[in-house]
């Protein structure tokens, strides 16, 4: 290939968002254009993540230039920093140092002077670690700023549990979602009368009752639930509902944990690990009805 692409890519955070409009894609795009008008760079072609963290490499936009790159089809690749490819300093430095030079894709990084067709580029480790460094010292203020919300009794979550709403006047706070909540009174209701989750879910079903992924996308509301790709319901979504202290009335908070700030995966946290403030809103299930259908399904699983 004659005419290979120049690769402008660019990357924008949600932390990124709160620098203002310097490290916008706007922004970036237009330097990059014009460097590599300036500088003679033909053939350009964009990557673009919008709201990705650079210490993930789950990135769509970065995913499509290796693609090219690993074909051959590109010969620069031109970032408006080291940080925009990357701030994971041990994965950017082997993009750097070993993929790029593998596939003779020669790296600019235009406000940190690294240009690995010349050989000044004796501080790119040190960036790279210090890019790396301000990516742990974000997610540990974030940390911070989270635990601070959720010892207040505010909720973590983005969206409520299925039977509430966000308040219109506080959308911190849960207000009950009468039409919703119904439904899971009845859930909480027909476990009470001896009918397992699985046989809920078929009566559910049968009676035409929407599931919580139909209900909020007929609310207009984009939200994943259990059972998203099918108008029946599941056990599990039944399951997830019977087992919610959200409808006591109670925050729950931290069901789930990262183990890196490199590592965007959820796992579960122990029960034990949760952090529970209670009577944040009004409650949908009593706690009496509550213990039963926890007292029913512990003696189910026991038999």
């Amino acid at each position: 290939m004659t005419d290979k692409i120049t690769a402008l890519y660019c990357r924008l955070s949600q932390d990124d968002m709160l620098q203002g409009e310097s490290n916008s894609i706007t922004n970036q795009k237009a330097i990059l254009s014009k460097f590599a008008a300036d500088n003679g760079f033909h053939n350009t072609k964009f990557y673009v993540d919008d709201g990705v963290s650079g210490t993930t490499w789950e990135r769509d936009g970065f995913k499509a230039m290796m693609a090219d790159i690993e074909d051959g089809k590109v010969a620069t690749v031109i970032t408006k920093d080291l940080s925009r490819l990357g701030r994971d300093y041990l994965k950017t430095g082997e993009l750097i140092e070993l993929i790029f030079p593998d596939y003779d894709v020669r790296y600019i990084a235009i406000n940190d002077g690294v240009d690995t067709f010349k050989s000044e580029n004796e501080l790119m480790a040190f960036k790279n670690i210090f890019n790396d460094w301000y990516a742990r010292d974000t997610s540990k203020k974030i940390r911070a700023v989270q635990r601070a919300k959720a010892q207040a009794g505010k909720p973590l979550a983005t969206h409520p549990p299925y039977g509430y709403k966000k308040s219109d006047t506080d959308k911190s706070q849960w207000v009950v979602d009468d039409e919703a909540a119904a439904v899971v009174k009845r859930i909480f209701q027909l476990c009470i009368e001896g009918n397992g989750p699985t046989q809920i879910a078929n009566i559910l079903t049968a009676d035409g009752v929407p599931t919580p992924t139909a209900y909020y996308r007929s609310k207009g509301m984009r939200v994943s639930y259990h059972n998203a790709k099918t108008k029946r319901w599941g056990m599990a979504t039944v399951v997830h509902i019977l087992e919610r202290m959200e409808y006591l009335g109670h925050t729950v908070n931290f069901k789930t944990y990262r183990k890196s700030y490199k590592n965007k995966k959820l796992y579960e946290n122990p029960k034990e690990n949760w952090l529970i403030t209670e009577n944040t809103h009004e409650p949908i299930i009593s706690q009496h009805d509550f213990d039963l259908v926890q007292e029913i399904r512990s003696h189910k699983k026991r038999r």
